[in-house]
């Protein structure tokens, strides 16, 4: 079944290259407003994997992933349109020029051919990797999780729909609709036909995307994410940041899962969070030395417990740590931190400098939530992942992240000496 999808993916992908933007954005459009005509379908088949997941007692933060409503379905629809807004990058001239031989040299951008795309309860992803793809000229293979199975299928028949409208392949986006896990194994090794791959899921997922794929793999999308307070900053102006990253939507990988604090504030810092907190029903998880501080205010605190550092939360419950200095920061988020997003919150813009050289993460942040991290946030439109590695693509993967380039070279009868 991979293997004539494949090939199908690779013939649409040919088709697919030659469109030009007005012809893509054609498509766009008519997917954003089927997409809208058509929710009533795409809901009922939401609620029934909701009903599903309810069952099967899966936990409040991917509920909130998997849920579409109509509001996030019109949402999703507008991403599309703002897609259109963007410049198509293929068939940009990246540089080049006249070379002593007499070649005159381009690199330009193309698309990749086809991409593949693992991910777990996130019904978004389907249109978001779409839309991403057909506006670069890029075919898509989907794997969604089992838990999003009718979802994901109501919504590329639209997708499929608006494909058929304007003369194009359906095969330009298909989704891989059984849930055998045998199948992950076999889109690994679809390498004849795939030209990357992006797992969106657990740590699990990439581990296996990384030890089995013949594909090229960018892996991201598991954040645990920091905020580090100096002693320097604004205590009142702090909160208002922290509880923006942790609480305006806490299932995102972008969201703040672990807070360092400079010990030299923490005498004026730690009465004020405590109470804000509490007021914002955030559990806290702190290490011991913290523990009679933080217990004598009116937050929820438990002692941290061990992996507490190292794993995300995606839920309201937050974890706090003193540190001396802002290398013992830094030695923490190298320590435990995921490359994601992380940042600081301070008044001193020495700081902040030595703050943003020293983080290695794909997005630092001075005096911001966390929460930035996202292609629409940062002006891609729609991304298809958030890469934490640092070849080909790094940070919210918009669409030039979904070409590559060839080397153009136009001769005169030209000879190499």
């Amino acid at each position: 079944m991979l293997e004539e999808m494949g090939k199908a993916a690779r013939a649409a992908s040919y088709q697919l290259a030659t469109l030009s933007a007005p012809q893509k954005n054609a498509v766009l459009l008519t997917i954003a407003g089927l997409l809208e005509a058509e929710s009533g379908a795409i809901l009922a088949a939401n609620e029934l994997d909701l009903a599903d997941a309810r069952q099967n007692n899966m936990g409040a933060a991917l509920l909130d992933r998997l849920t579409l409503t109509p509001e996030r379905l019109k949402a999703i629809a507008d991403d599309v349109r703002q897609v259109c807004s963007l410049a198509d990058p293929v068939g940009q001239l990246i540089d080049g020029g006249q070379l002593n031989s007499g070649l005159r040299i381009e690199r330009r951008r193309v698309p990749l051919g086809v991409v593949g795309v693992i991910y777990e309860a996130r019904p978004n992803v389907t249109v978001d990797v779409a839309t991403l793809c057909l506006k670069t000229g890029n075919a898509a293979i989907l794997r969604g999780g089992k838990e999003t199975f009718r979802t994901n299928s109501a919504t590329v028949r639209v997708i499929q729909q608006a494909l058929q409208q304007h003369s194009l392949p359906t095969a330009a986006v298909q989704a891989i609709e059984n849930p055998d896990r045998e199948l992950v194994n076999q889109l690994l090794k679809l390498d004849r036909y795939v030209d990357m791959l992006i797992p969106r899921g657990g740590a699990g997922l990439h581990k296996l995307c990384r030890e089995q794929s013949t594909i090229p793999v960018i892996t991201g999308g598991i954040g645990v994410c920091h905020l580090f307070v100096d002693e320097s900053m604004d205590i009142d102006a702090a909160l208002e940041v922290i509880v923006n990253a942790k609480k305006q939507r806490p299932s995102a990988c972008n969201s703040l899962e672990t807070l360092l604090v400079h010990q030299a504030i923490a005498p004026r810092f730690l009465p004020a969070f405590s109470a804000r907190m509490a007021q914002e029903n955030i559990p806290l998880h702190a290490e011991a030395q913290l523990l009679p501080q933080l217990k004598s205010g009116p937050a929820s605190v438990v002692e941290l417990a061990d992996g507490d550092l190292d794993d995300e939360w995606l839920t309201l419950d937050l974890n706090v740590c003193l540190v001396d200095n802002l290398d013992h920061a830094v030695a923490h988020i190298r320590q435990h931190g995921t490359q994601h997003s992380d940042g600081i919150l301070t008044r001193s813009i020495e700081n902040a400098q030595r703050f943003v050289s020293q983080v290695d993460s794909a997005a630092v942040y001075v005096n911001a939530s966390t929460r930035f991290t996202d292609g629409g946030q940062f002006g891609l439109g729609a991304e298809v992942a958030v890469s934490t590695q640092k070849l080909h693509a790094r940070g919210p993967m918009g669409l030039e992240a979904l070409t590559t380039w060839k080397w153009i070279a136009w001769g005169d009868d030209s000879l190499r000496a």
